[in-house]
């Protein structure tokens, strides 16, 4: 099943995300409903709140997206996952973000983080990530702590954008795929 995109504007972005317990109704089957999603949506990463649902999971794609002195990237569902650390030095890349279409931003972040989390069986993992992945890991993890890529930007930048992000809470945006506006 392809869910809707929850677009900028929707309270579900803004909250904290509730942990997944075992007894979370077909795990595997929202998983993968989530990589249908994020592969219809042509994006590299999905975190849960996008889809609706305020609960601790992202899924990411990022070996479609790999570059050459990168090699590798990863396919993998991430439940309750907890940043523990995030080193090396900091990089700006221009980021965009399905729930907000058509707007795209220069974000700094770390070059790596060091994260917990459970894969779709409940095994707990601990590992770490560099580079294209780790960025992609850190915007997934802030939708579960209900912080966007567009709260990174100066304040100037913010007053720009305002009436882009008006228009996409308004449904005024033609992404190529299915949104969810908020309120209707």
């Amino acid at each position: 099943m392809i869910y809707p995109v929850t677009v900028f504007g929707d309270p579900v972005l803004r909250k904290v995300a509730e942990p997944i317990t075992t007894d979370f109704n077909d795990l595997k089957g929202f998983v993968e409903n989530m990589f249908d999603t994020m592969y219809t949506s042509d994006g590299v990463g999905l975190a849960a709140p996008q889809v609706g649902q305020s609960v601790r999971i992202f899924v990411l794609d990022t070996t479609s997206a790999e570059e050459e002195d990168e090699p590798g990237g990863i396919k993998r569902a991430f439940i309750n996952p907890e940043i523990i650390e995030k080193f090396g030095d900091s990089w700006v890349m221009n980021e965009g973000c399905l729930s907000v279409p058509e707007i795209r931003e220069d974000v700094l972040r770390p070059e790596s983080v060091r994260m917990k989390y459970q894969d779709d069986d409940f095994v707990e993992h601990e590992e770490t990530f560099s580079g294209f992945t780790a960025r992609v890991i850190q915007h997934e993890y802030d939708h579960l702590e209900g912080i966007m890529f567009v709260d990174y930007l100066n304040p100037l930048k913010k007053r720009i954008l305002k009436s882009k992000l008006v228009a996409i809470s308004k449904g005024k945006v033609i992404p190529k795929y299915r949104i969810k506006i908020p309120g209707k």
